[in-house]
């Protein structure tokens, strides 16, 4: 048989995707991670605790690629410490900026925001700020904080409402926001929405026209789809629904959005349990929100949900989700673009199946993606990182 006979020219073969975990920067008995990138600056923020009782929150700058020593921000005795409501850092300007949820009685949910500042310059972190001034002893927290303009724009879940009054009557959790100053001072405060899933993560983004902010949203039928308010012209629009799941859930599945904003451009990335079908769905906006795209089905089953979102470049975003997997947990991602077309789903680690594990988290800087996750191994947990190309993931 000649040589030329049954020859076929090899199909190229696929990029092949490389997920490189890091050196974390967290020790031990690290858990709660918060990734945040603002143009040039990317830092990773997460809790110690020792001893079961000290708990101190640090943090670490990405440099060239790589985790550098981490940085104490405060120590306390007096958290509340919980899985899903994890403290946060913020950069604008080389002004610094995060929080913590601190107890206010001895009452289980009852606790109160502090944030801490470190103006560009100063060398110590002014701690123990007051976010909100209601003084009631009820619940506070499930923060988003994004840079805004020479500031933070930050808004929260408020129980000031939830306290019993003489009437033996409690009100609705309601969502907030506001303007908060490099050294801390809370400028303008707005009621968001009166009514509100009790203890879903919220999320922000600033548009073209202004903040947005999206978060699961609470009807009196107990339907629990995802809303968004905007300000427009300086004003805050009503909230509306981005897609009418319908939902129907007597109590909160702890399980919020997330939103990433380029120019007018929006994305969202939420979980679902609608009509007993677990899933994640990602919808889009060219309008700055007012209007959103039907959702794309990014995965379905056994969704743990747990998700992440961010623009890779003006047609594509990346997102990334929580599934189970017998008893252990995936934490993946995929590329999906404004047509609707997706990647295939891409492996970033395997998780233990349970809340200690939190929200995994994602940021893009310089063509690289970076993941962050807490890791379970018996009783101890350790914040572990990695990353990724982002070029040979948007051709998988």
């Amino acid at each position: 048989m000649g040589c030329k006979d049954g020859f076929k020219k090899p199909k190229p073969e696929a990029p092949i995707v490389v997920v490189e975990k890091m050196k974390s920067p967290a020790a031990a008995s690290s858990a709660l991670p918060h990734l945040m990138s603002n143009r040039d600056v990317t830092l990773l923020s997460w809790v110690e605790t020792s001893n079961d009782t000290l708990a101190t929150m640090r943090y670490s700058e990405l440099i060239d690629g790589e985790w550098q020593n981490p940085q104490n921000i405060l120590s306390g005795t007096d958290w509340f410490v919980n899985w899903a409501d994890y403290p946060m850092i913020s950069e604008n300007n080389g002004n610094l900026w995060s929080h913590i949820l601190k107890k206010s009685t001895e009452g289980t949910y009852s606790y109160d925001i502090k944030t801490n500042v470190k103006p560009k310059g100063a060398t110590v972190w002014k701690t123990d700020i007051p976010l909100h001034t209601d003084g009631t002893p009820t619940e506070h927290g499930f923060v988003s904080i994004v840079p805004y303009n020479n500031n933070f724009f930050v808004n929260w879940l408020d129980g000031r409402n939830t306290e019993e009054n003489e009437a033996g009557e409690r009100g609705a959790m309601t969502l907030r926001g506001g303007v908060v100053s490099t050294t801390g001072k809370l400028l303008q405060e707005y009621e968001l929405d009166a009514k509100t899933c009790d203890c879903c993560q919220t999320t922000s983004a600033i548009t073209d026209n202004g903040p947005v902010v999206i978060y699961r949203d609470r009807s009196d039928d107990e339907i629990r789809d995802i809303s968004i308010v905007r300000q427009v012209k300086g004003e805050w629009t009503t909230p509306k629904v981005i897609h009418e799941d319908d939902w129907q859930i007597k109590g909160c599945p702890v399980n919020g959005p997330k939103v990433d904003a380029l120019g007018n451009n929006l994305v969202v990335a939420w979980f679902t349990g609608a009509s007993k079908k677990q899933k994640v769905q990602i919808a889009f906006s060219a309008d700055g929100g007012a209007e959103f795209t039907e959702p794309v089905i990014i995965a379905e089953g056994t969704i743990m949900g747990r998700v992440d979102v961010l623009w890779m470049d003006e047609d594509n975003a990346v997102v990334s989700w929580m599934e189970a997997n017998d008893k252990t947990a995936l934490f993946k991602a995929m590329v999906v673009n404004k047509n609707g077309t997706v990647s295939k789903s891409q492996l970033i680690t395997e998780m233990a199946d349970s809340r200690k594990s939190g929200f995994p988290q994602m940021e893009i800087m310089e063509e690289t993606l970076y993941f962050a996750w807490t890791e379970q191994v018996g009783a101890v947990t350790q914040v572990r990182t990695a990353k990724m190309d982002v070029a040979p993931f948007m051709f998988n």
